[in-house]
């Protein structure tokens, strides 16, 4: 059997999470605006949101168009659904869930971790449930404070062999705080460029310094190339940083062209690159870099990211 290829950054907002947001009357939140919706998020500019690119069935045509066989699903993690206490966060976790598990064949999901009170029990039973792993937000896990709050979390994957997928979006003191809030004077693509690019820098660089101390076993995935954090290795060097290579660190391809793609390939290696185009975000995009490099990006490095451990199997 020919392995799958596999787009491990999508987004979709099941039916119950769409019904749960337009709900709410503070955000995160859908709202009523003329004749369409548009997403409320903290910080951010009011977004247009067309629901029929988040319907199961036309996504399945467009990744066969593309000749994908598999999504994974991810948590629109910027929305700070995650952030949230515990009591607001919960219901639209819980409509996330039920919502990303019904999802037909050829989509699967990461799972969503509330961020204030995170729930190790319950992310296991996600992962019995089929859910690929768990996404986390990138302000979340940005200094060993979020290593040590999320590390139950953190250890249920490792224990299953699940990977842990890393995502701009706030964590509760950056939502409270409001960091990169959208000033009138700044433009609605600020945050893309400046705020979730700092988020995956400070990231990358925290689960180097400890993260992987305390998660020996754990493989990650970073989005966006992890904001070009890899490039920066020779300033990280020359200021006393790491040299080493992790072999289970992965970065997804997502908003990235040719240049951006083969200068990480150059710097990590083509095994540690994963497709990723966070449709429906921005369109479908997979720069030609050659039928080598799609083989790998495609189906053999998110297989390896992917492989699970059954509980109670060896490590």
């Amino acid at each position: 059997m020919t392995p799958p290829s596999i787009d491990l950054h999508q987004h979709l907002w099941p039916e119950p999470l769409l019904a749960a947001l337009s709900r709410r009357t503070e955000p995160p939140m859908l709202a009523r605006r003329g004749e369409g919706w548009h997403v409320r998020t903290p910080g951010e500019p009011d977004v247009p949101v067309a629901l029929a690119d988040h319907d199961p069935d036309a996504r399945l045509a467009l990744l066969a168009r593309h000749g994908v066989d598999q999504a994974v699903i991810a948590p629109s993690v910027p929305l700070g659904i995650e952030a949230l206490d515990a009591d607001a966060a919960a219901p639209l976790l819980a409509a996330y869930h039920e919502g990303a598990a019904a999802l037909p064949s050829g989509l699967r999901a990461w799972a969503a971790v509330g961020l204030a009170e995170p729930d190790p029990a319950g992310l296991a039973r996600l992962l019995d449930a089929g859910f690929a792993g768990a996404c986390v937000a990138a302000d979340a896990l940005s200094g060993p404070e979020g290593y040590e709050h999320l590390g139950p979390v953190l250890g249920v994957l490792e224990e299953r062999g699940a990977p842990l997928f890393v995502h701009p979006g706030p964590s509760p003191r950056t939502l409270a705080a409001g960091d990169g809030a959208v000033g009138a004077e700044r433009p609605s693509w600020w945050p893309a460029v400046t705020t979730y690019i700092a988020s995956m820098h400070a990231a990358w660089h925290a689960f180097a310094a400890f993260g992987r101390p305390a998660h020996t076993r754990l493989r990650v995935c970073f989005a966006m190339l992890a904001g070009l954090a890899p490039l920066q290795r020779e300033r990280l060097v020359a200021r006393g940083g790491p040299r080493v290579s992790d072999p289970d660190v992965f970065v997804d391809t997502s908003s990235y062209g040719a240049h951006a793609i083969d200068a990480a390939i150059r710097e990590l290696g083509v095994d540690r690159l994963v497709l990723g185009t966070d449709v429906p975000v921005i369109g479908f995009a997979e720069p030609a870099l050659g039928d080598a490099v799609a083989l790998a990006v495609r189906v053999r490095n998110p297989a390896r990211l992917l492989t699970h451990t059954p509980p109670g199997a060896p490590a």
